[in-house]
Order: C-alpha cells, then structure tokens, then sequence
C-alpha cells in the first residue's frame, strides 16, 4: 500500500473532549455546518468562520471522572440527524443520565481464570440495584425559532460498568432509513456476563431503531434486555450484529448500488479490529424473543457476529501472564476455549486489524480504535475510495501521547487485507495529542480529527478539531 502524508488544519481549538463529528445542513441555510459533539454535553457548529452553541446539555449528563482517576467513557455519546432534518429538525442524542450514578455490578475489575470455571459463567444479578449507570436515547426537534427541544425518549438502557457504552453510536443507514445504534459490551473487561453473544441482551449489539414507526411509549422503562420492552417499542428494533465489545460507530460506503458497511471492535489485549460487510439479515427483535420462549434458536443465516468475547478480532480472546525478562514473549493462554470453538465457524473475519504488539517497523502499536471513514474525496488521490481510522495513542509515543491514523481498503476478492500509516506534518511540539474522533462530511469528501490534550475528562478545555488535508 503506498506511503500517504497528510496535514493537520486546525478548525477550532480549546474546547472540551470532543467525541462525534458531523456535518448537516441547518432549515433555511445554505451550506453544510461542521457540528462537534463533546462528552460532556455540548454541541457546537462552525459558522462563517466562529464556533455557535447548538445545544448545551450538560445538566442532564452524568457527572464525568466522578469514579476517580478522570478517566471515564460515559457522556454524550451520540448524534444523527434525520435523513430529513432540513425539512423536519428531527436529531437524536444518546447520553449518560445525569443522576444515575450506581455502585456498578461486580466489586472489582474482571479478569477470567480459565482453570475456574466460576469466572467463566458469571451471571448480572439485581440488575435494579447492581448496574454503573443509566444511558437514554431521545428524540429532539429544532423548532421554528432555532431552539431545539426534546420530543420523546426512545430507548432507556441500564448499563452494567462505566465503559464500553460505544461512541459515534448513532447514525443512519442510507439503505433503510432507520436510526443505527451502536452498544458496547456493558464494560469491565472480557465481557464478565457474555452479554454480548445473548440474543437477549441489548448490550453488544448494532440495532436499527425504526424511528417513522411511533410506539407512543414517550417515557420507557430501564431496561437491559429486548424482552424486557413494552411490544411497541419491540416492534421498532432490528438487530443487525452480535458480537461486540466497544464499537465507535458504524460508517457506509456507497459501492455500485449498494453499501460497504465498516464498524470496529475495540479489543481488549491483543488487537483492534475493522469489519466489513455488504449483505446481512438482520433479525426483528420480535423475533428474537419468540426465538427465546420457545427455547428455539431464530434463523441467523446472514446475521453478522463480530465474535467476542470468544474472538478478539482474529485470535481467540486471550489472558496474558507477563514474561518478566522479554515482554514480547508474554504468554497468552485461550480464556474462552469453549466460546472460541463454538464461533469459529460463524463469526465475521475482520477486514483488517492492528496489533498492540507489533514487531514491524512500518506499523505501529495501538491502544484503542476510535474512528473509522470512508474517504471519497480527491484532494488526496492517495486515498480516495480507502477507509481511514484512527487510534488512540500508539504505544510508541511516551512521555507525550500521540494517535495514529492510518487506512486501508476492501480487496475485490472480499479476504483480509493489511493497512498503511499515514505520516502527518503537524508538531503538537511538546502536548498529547490523543485521537479521539473521526467525522468526514456528507459526501465523504473531507476528513475530520478530533484531538485531546489529556486521557482525563476532568481536563477541561484541550480539545482540537482539525481537517485533515493534502
């Protein structure tokens, strides 16, 4: 793959954790507005050159770093706008409620044993008092005098630990229409409850939200499973994946008349993973739930499974035992052998993957995927038609944190294909600079990078938006 060097112009800076970019077209305006999302509960556009508030949710937000530490992936996760919103206003938003705050499922960090078959079989009991926080996913309207006000809520999800909720997680499909949710794996690490291979469990997931189909439900219960939600809001919700442990995102890629679908996994130890698919079945929710009570397993013919927990990308999800003379020696035993074997034949291969070991000297070491988008803009021919994605810091860049970008693309032969670095010129000189986002406008004509100063949220005011340009 060739060598491809960009620049880094910077849009606005001094903003806080910036973790969705978008573009749209406002009612009555002319031209696209770069929007940016950040985790604490602003929205903001570029216009005419000056950074506007949208919307300013902060106080229906969940109190960030309150855990300790500052580090924390709750907040405002998630916007789209309506295919239609330029006629109609209709935007929807998926945060962390402010006030939810519990004392989280498990005591402590999770890490399996594979000679304990106790680790292995955890169930999430008193899920009503035992569960990290509350997630909502509303409806909102930009009425006629410019203010946007709240419509409905569709989805309220209670959320086992305070990671792996997903960012970039809403966007919609321009094959169906419907609202994209993306969930995480509910947290800790290595899935404790497997919920994201339950059919049931509405964590790990990619469902499709039928939003034009009105469940008039406007305030639902809490819930973390599909058969827990009244029939009517059942009635809404297809599931496209399985199989997730942190997702940010999913993005569409037209191809001849039909659409390249990328999402990532984040992984746990070993290795960050990019999926592709163009046909799938998705199930109707409905239908996994009469699945369940006649304790029958639905049709999954053509429905994607990314694999985890069993499958960490293309390696069986592994524990580590650290080798105290050579680290790239470290050993790694299978922690699912069982959960590995039995979705080795049905889970989705990865289009390409990045190792957080990796001896290569034109690769580099990752830590967490946290964008993925097509590039169909000819201002940097080197790119056109492949899929950026970024990382955020390459192991390599201590003291000082650094992301990396890079790309790659489908192979017409559909197998697995490797991927390329992208050298940028821009001196961060002596600051972190952690990728945290990835937007490209409506076209996917120009790339967006969102950056931060800190791991830590309760940093305030670090943030950078750039274009990525030739």
């Amino acid at each position: 793959m060739k060598k491809v060097k960009v620049r880094l112009r910077p849009i606005v800076s001094k903003i806080n954790l910036p973790t969705v970019l978008k573009t749209t077209i406002l009612p009555g305006d002319s031209i696209e507005r770069l929007f940016i999302t950040t985790q604490v509960g602003e929205i903001y556009y570029i216009g005419n050159g000056d950074i506007r508030t949208f919307l300013d949710i902060r106080p229906r937000v969940i109190k960030l770093g309150a855990s300790g530490g500052g580090y924390d992936e709750r907040g405002l996760l998630g916007i789209a706008f309506h295919p239609d919103f330029y006629y109609n206003g209709l935007f929807y938003l998926h945060y962390s409620v402010a006030g939810s705050q519990g004392p989280g499922a498990l005591p402590e960090f999770f890490k399996p044993n594979p000679c304990d078959p106790r680790t292995l079989n955890l169930k999430w009991i008193n899920r009503e008092t035992q569960y990290d926080h509350i997630d909502t996913v509303e409806e909102w309207i930009l009425q006629s005098n410019g203010q946007p006000q709240k419509r409905r809520t569709l989805l309220n999800l209670r959320r086992p630990f305070f990671n792996h909720n997903g960012v970039n997680s809403l966007n919609f499909s321009p094959e169906t229409g419907k609202l994209v949710l993306t969930t995480g794996d509910g947290g800790s690490g290595y899935d404790p409850f497997n919920l994201s291979q339950d059919d049931m469990e509405i964590a790990g997931k990619i469902i499709e939200i039928d939003v034009v189909k009105n469940s008039f439900i406007n305030n639902p219960p809490v819930v973390t499973r599909f058969n827990e939600l009244p029939v009517p809001i059942q009635e809404t919700l297809t599931v496209i994946t399985k199989g997730v442990r942190n997702i940010p995102g999913i993005s569409f890629q037209r191809f001849n008349n039909q659409y390249i679908k990328y999402a990532g996994n984040v992984g746990q130890d070993l290795v960050e993973s990019i999926f592709s698919f163009i046909h799938y079945k998705p199930i109707p929710v409905t239908q996994l739930i009469q699945a369940s009570f006649m304790y029958s397993k639905p049709d999954q013919e053509g429905f994607i499974n990314f694999g985890w927990r069993g499958w960490e990308g293309c390696f069986p999800t592994s524990t580590i035992r650290g080798c105290t003379y050579n680290p790239s020696l470290d050993e790694k035993t299978i922690a699912f052998y069982n959960e590995s074997v039995a979705l080795s034949g049905s889970r989705l291969q990865p289009l390409t993957s990045y190792f957080h070991q990796d001896p290569r000297p034109d690769k580099f070491e990752g830590t967490a995927l946290t964008g993925i988008q097509p590039y169909m803009g000819n201002r940097i021919p080197d790119l056109t038609g492949n899929v950026v994605f970024t990382d955020f810091a390459r192991k390599d860049s201590q003291p000082h944190g650094r992301g990396a970008l890079a790309y790659t693309r489908v192979r017409p032969d559909g197998k697995q294909n490797d991927f390329s670095v992208i050298q940028i010129d821009y001196d961060f000189e002596s600051q972190s600079a952690f990728y945290t986002s990835l937007g490209t406008n409506l076209d996917q004509s120009r790339l967006y990078l969102g950056v931060y100063g800190s791991m830590n949220v309760t940093d305030f005011n670090q943030g950078t938006v750039f274009e990525i340009v030739p």
